[in-house]
């Protein structure tokens, strides 16, 4: 992305005014070898400082809101009542197995 797409995306994305944008390459390393002793590059990425207008400040949004309480609650002990359903089915022996027992392998 240029500074202008920076920019327009912060702008337009999250309403935030952008006052400076600044960018820079951050080179990555070559100092590792693979097993062949060949040199391994990590690849380069762009890295953006940006300085918003005067006075403003930046809040991530709630990309996960609160739901209500009471729901959740009740939707919480039904997955309790299932799980504990579904441990007690697993204890039971198997009727196709005709009485010998799991750690038996047949």
């Amino acid at each position: 992305m240029t500074k202008y797409d920076v920019k327009n995306y912060l702008e337009k994305i999250y309403n935030v005014p952008v006052g400076v944008v600044r960018t820079r390459i951050q080179h990555g390393s070559n100092k590792k070898r693979n097993h062949l002793n060949q040199r391994v590059k990590k690849p380069d990425y762009k890295v953006a400082y940006i300085q918003l207008a005067q006075g403003q400040t930046f809040t991530f949004p709630d990309i996960f809101p609160e739901k209500d309480g009471t729901a959740a609650e009740g939707s919480i002990e039904d997955i309790r009542k299932k799980y504990s359903e579904d441990e007690k089915q697993k204890q039971k022996l198997d009727p196709r197995r005709g009485g010998v027992t799991d750690w038996f392998g047949l």
